[in-house]
């Protein structure tokens, strides 16, 4: 199942966690790199395109800083990302100058993908730097990111990064074989393939105590949840492993995979799923709900129960039932404050073309 799943990969994103890059000294640890980087070459030479999404940024400026853990300010964070980065890439840079590779320093911020120029444009760049020969080395800005733009952590940003070209397939590199149940208990199992990502699946995965890393084995389910909505599998797999790269291509029982839904969405659409921060929600009753999930028909008025949040007409909001869960997003034609009044007749809220399905 895993070699059919995965015959056809020709562009590929590999996510490298804070924890595979870095030493017990919160450095580069330059072993570690090398390995990585002689993989990614190795794919590269068998003629696929490669894009990392990497970490450690943070991790390199705090050693370099005199931190011991992670710190909390935003500001020190920024300070540890400004010291840490350039070092972070001087690294790559060697390392993949030794197999005659050049690379491209990508730093992106949240906000970079919304807009849908600025989102389109940065498409381009990575499609042109791909079909150059470039390696691009993608991260978040974090010198200058801050809550309001902020991706969250880098497996989302990975997630976002394979959603935008879009990529064959996402591969997460972390300190762990894959998703594993009854994780620190004495029967563990690592679960090879996961169809669908339900409750259980969710409920498998924790946080992180990480002095370094942000996120954890649940942040990597919720990027799962994106790149398979998009039509993109994802294998998270131990950046440890010698050759994890080419076992998880051959189709090897390696790592966890998620295999991903049959239809690919189209760009628009994995842009209005992913790539905005909602700026309200409206709740529909169970018609409405039936009507956009199994009739692929637009939202209207009367199937609006409630309204939440302030947004304008051309914002993007949540879509849920009357039970909170949010099934849906799309973009809003009118705002809150009409929504909100009950005068809008015979109109659209939410037009099927600009409504995603989650």
């Amino acid at each position: 199942m895993r070699r059919e799943l995965l015959k056809d990969i020709s562009r590929l994103v590999v996510k490298l966690g804070t924890g595979v890059l870095t030493d017990r000294h919160r450095q580069p640890d330059p072993a570690q790199l090398e390995q990585l980087v002689a993989q990614v070459a190795e794919q590269r030479k068998a003629g696929r395109e490669v894009v990392i999404v990497t970490s450690g940024a943070v991790g390199a400026g705090m050693g370099v800083l005199g931190y011991t853990k992670r710190p909390g300010e935003l500001a020190e964070l920024q300070a540890c990302a400004a010291v840490g980065q350039p070092r972070l890439m001087a690294v790559y840079e060697k390392l993949f100058a030794a197999h005659g590779l050049p690379v491209a320093q990508v730093l992106l911020t949240h906000d970079d993908l919304e807009h849908h120029e600025r989102h389109l444009n940065a498409r381009n760049t990575l499609v042109t730097l791909l079909g150059r020969g470039v390696v691009p080395i993608i991260n978040e800005n974090d010198a200058v990111s801050f809550t309001e733009i902020k991706f969250g952590d880098n497996d989302k940003l990975s997630a976002l990064v394979a959603s935008l070209l879009p990529a064959d397939l996402l591969i997460i590199l972390t300190t762990v074989e894959g998703l594993i149940e009854n994780f620190g208990q004495a029967n563990p199992r690592l679960l090879s393939v996961i169809d669908t990502i339900d409750d259980a699946i969710e409920a498998m995965a924790g946080g992180t105590d990480s002095a370094t890393a942000v996120g954890g084995m649940a942040s990597k389910i919720q990027a799962a949840k994106i790149v398979v909505r998009s039509g993109i599998p994802l294998v998270i797999a131990s950046g440890r492993q010698k050759q994890i790269l080419a076992q998880v291509l051959a189709g090897e029982d390696a790592g966890t995979l998620f295999v991903a839904q049959p239809t690919r969405l189209q760009g628009r659409k994995r842009w209005i799923a992913f790539f905005h921060h909602p700026k309200g929600a409206l709740f529909v009753d169970d018609g409405a709900k039936q009507a956009l999930r199994a009739a692929g028909k637009s939202l209207l008025p009367p199937g609006v129960a409630r309204c939440e949040g302030e947004f304008v007409g051309g914002d993007l909001v949540r879509i849920c039932d009357l039970n909170g869960t949010e099934f849906a997003r799309g973009i809003a034609k009118f705002g809150a404050e009409e929504i909100r009044a009950r005068q809008l007749n015979r109109v659209v809220l939410v037009h099927r073309d600009d409504l995603v399905i989650l």
